[in-house]
């Protein structure tokens, strides 16, 4: 006998062995194919996937509800974050141009008192804006805080509401 046919004896006696060993195994698997499903076991696993199946669906919607409310409260922010940015600009720019405007007033002065007097009502006319320009900026600031304060308390509760259906 040759090394292959000895090799092949032992390979045919091993899997010989490891079929009788999960001969049992086989057998029984056989038999859960013919075990019948009692009907309260089916209706118990109909009635648990089911609410499974609607808590998913509640987690769901409470998680798309949640991330609308964050998204319009970024949006807001971002929003009110350009309009702040815009403001700023134009008040920059409107200060460049009455700057330069000041500079020709003084350029058209006659006399030193002329100067001073032109110089005095270009300050006092800057301090009036910036007054001006604090006083709008305290109350939008105001509102802006007071808007985003109710806005999160209303989206705490609004959380709050998704846990306890969820």
């Amino acid at each position: 006998m040759t090394d292959t046919e000895t090799m092949t004896k032992q390979t045919e006696a091993a899997m010989d062995s490891v079929k009788q060993a999960f001969a049992p195994i086989g057998d029984a698997m056989k038999n859960l194919q013919t075990i019948d499903v009692p009907e309260a076991t089916r209706d118990f696993v109909r009635r648990a996937a089911g609410t499974a199946k609607d808590k998913a669906a509640d987690l769901h919607a409470g998680a798309e509800k949640m991330t609308v409310a964050v998204e319009t409260a970024v949006t807001g922010s971002v929003s009110e974050a350009a309009k702040i940015t815009r403001n700023i600009q134009t008040a920059l720019y409107a200060d460049a141009a009455a700057f330069f405007a000041g500079i020709d007033k003084l350029a058209s002065a006659k006399s030193f008192g002329e100067a001073v007097q032109i110089q005095s009502e270009l300050a006092r006319s800057h301090g009036e804006v910036l007054v001006s320009r604090a006083k709008a900026s305290t109350e939008y600031f105001g509102k802006l805080v007071a808007d985003g304060a109710k806005t999160a308390q209303d989206n705490i509760s609004k959380v709050a509401s998704y846990s306890k259906t969820a």
